[in-house]
């Protein structure tokens, strides 16, 4: 399994992925945590899925893409993408089979911003049939507004009925590792469905 490799900015594999991957963006602003989620995921898919995930582990902005092989057990490849690059990413649409966006459950004065990136993803054509799954990071940290707040606030519930994809939500700390069980569960589930 390779992890963590640095790509170009190529926009697809043109077919390179082979049956046995799927690929699946990881997209939301910049200092949401993708890159940390990543390093978690495969952690804890390397193992049992048991145990202390130890200390975070050192992360630095994404600035291009990085793409990471999960095991669940089929091979998912993740394709991170920094929040600066958000005006190219419909140019990596194509080969997506799900989408994982983040948001900073942490931080309310970003949540405009992530619900106009959110609503752009949504109402793209070349998504239409991806699964998507709205990740509330940062859950760990202090915030004057609740999860439940921030939903009603950006009308998550409208969203979700409006949608042409099948859009779930979970609420996770990647530092702490609070419901990353859930998304890797997401992600075979998913993935078993497509296969």
């Amino acid at each position: 399994m390779r992890a963590g490799r640095r790509a170009g900015l190529a926009p697809s594999y043109g077919g390179r992925l082979g049956s046995a991957a799927v690929m699946c963006l990881l997209l939301g602003p910049a200092g949401v945590g993708k890159t940390l989620l990543v390093k978690r995921l495969l952690k804890l898919s390397s193992g049992d899925g048991k145990g202390d995930l130890g200390d975070p582990p050192p992360t630095r902005p994404t600035v291009g893409t990085d793409l990471t092989d999960i095991v669940v057990p089929r091979r998912v490849t993740v394709r991170e993408l920094g929040g600066c690059m958000g005006p190219i990413w419909p140019s990596y649409y194509g080969s997506c089979r799900c989408l994982l966006f983040m948001m900073d459950a942490a931080n309310p004065t970003q949540l405009s911003a992530s619900c106009v990136q959110l609503l752009g993803l949504l109402s793209a054509e070349e998504l239409a049939g991806a699964s998507v799954l709205i990740l509330f990071n940062k859950i760990d940290l202090p915030c004057y507004m609740t999860v439940e707040e921030m939903k009603s606030l950006m009308r998550l519930p409208d969203i979700i009925a409006s949608a042409r994809q099948n859009v779930s939500t979970v609420e996770i700390s990647a530092r702490r590792g609070t419901g990353l069980a859930a998304v890797l569960r997401w992600l075979q589930d998913t993935h078993r469905a497509d296969g």
